[in-house]
C-alpha cells in the first residue's frame, strides 16, 4: 500500500517535466525498481494506471526495470546472487554481505510529446 503516495509523486514528476517542456502528453516513464527497494513494480504499475487518469501521464506507458539484490564475499571479493535460504558465496562458500544493488529505486527517463 504505500507504492500509492510513491506512485502519486512518480505522476506528478513526470507531469511536471512535461509541463516545463510544453509537452501535451507524457508518452513513456521509464523506472528502476530494485528488489531491496521496498517497493513492488506490479504494485507501482496498479496504482499508476488508476491514478494518471484524467492527468498527462494518462496512457502513458510505465516501464519497470528490475534490478535482482546482489551481495559480496569478504574473503573472494566477488558479487553473486544469493540462492534462497543460503548467503553462502557460490566460490568459497564464506557467507556475503548485501550490498546496495537492489536497493535502487529512481525514475531513469521521462518520454513526453509536444506539438
Amino acid at each position: 500500500m504505500h507504492e500509492y503516495p510513491v506512485t502519486e509523486q512518480i505522476i506528478k514528476i513526470a507531469s511536471e517535466k512535461a509541463k516545463e517542456n510544453n509537452a501535451i502528453k507524457v508518452c513513456h516513464i521509464a523506472l528502476v525498481v530494485g528488489e531491496h527497494s521496498g517497493f513492488i513494480g506490479e504494485s507501482i504499475q496498479m496504482y499508476f494506471d488508476i491514478i494518471s487518469r484524467g492527468t498527462i501521464c494518462e496512457g502513458a506507458i510505465l516501464e519497470i526495470e528490475n534490478i535482482k539484490a546482489k551481495w559480496k564475499c569478504p574473503l573472494c571479493d566477488i558479487t553473486y546472487m544469493r540462492q534462497p535460504y543460503s548467503f553462502a558465496c557460490p566460490k568459497c562458500g564464506q557467507d556475503g554481505l548485501p550490498t546496495n544493488i537492489g536497493k535502487e529505486f529512481y525514475i531513469k527517463s521521462i518520454e513526453v510529446e509536444v506539438p
